[in-house]
């Protein structure tokens, strides 16, 4: 196995290690697969977020104010482009979560970029999210 492949696998096992987390609303995990530095766009929200502690921090929110939990994720479609000691992995999305007001589908598509880190783990250093314009959201 070539070192690219190797390091692709690792990628692979890195970024469904955060969507598990995710998928199962494991907030410690899912928090510990970025780097604090890692920063954040999502088309839902109008502003950025500089760092892993001022995502956390809206989640914190979101659970607090709308009883924000993550039901389920399922991704699709997921490439992966090792480039140095960097890669970026793409993908499609549906997550289910529920909320004060009820359960949402969301069916988006999703950039998350890595780095590898010292060691050789690799760390989400950014992730952007927007709507997938093939599929319907609700």
């Amino acid at each position: 196995m070539t070192s690219d492949a190797v390091s692709e696998e690792q990628v692979k096992t890195a970024a469904n290690a955060l969507i598990a987390a995710f998928g199962a609303h494991q907030t410690e995990d899912y928090f510990r697969a970025f780097r604090p530095d890692a920063t954040f766009v999502f088309y839902s929200s109008p502003e950025r977020f500089e760092s892993r502690a001022a995502y956390r921090a809206e989640w914190e929110r979101w659970e607090r104010e709308d009883g924000f939990r993550v039901l389920a994720c399922t991704s699709s479609g997921q490439t992966i482009q090792v480039v140095g000691d960097a890669a970026i992995f793409t993908h499609s999305l549906v997550t289910r979560v529920g909320l004060d007001a009820g359960e949402e589908i969301a069916r988006e598509r999703e950039t998350i970029v890595f780095v590898r880190q010292h060691g050789g783990s690799w760390l989400a250093v950014h992730e952007h999210l927007s709507p997938d314009p093939g599929q319907s959201t609700g």
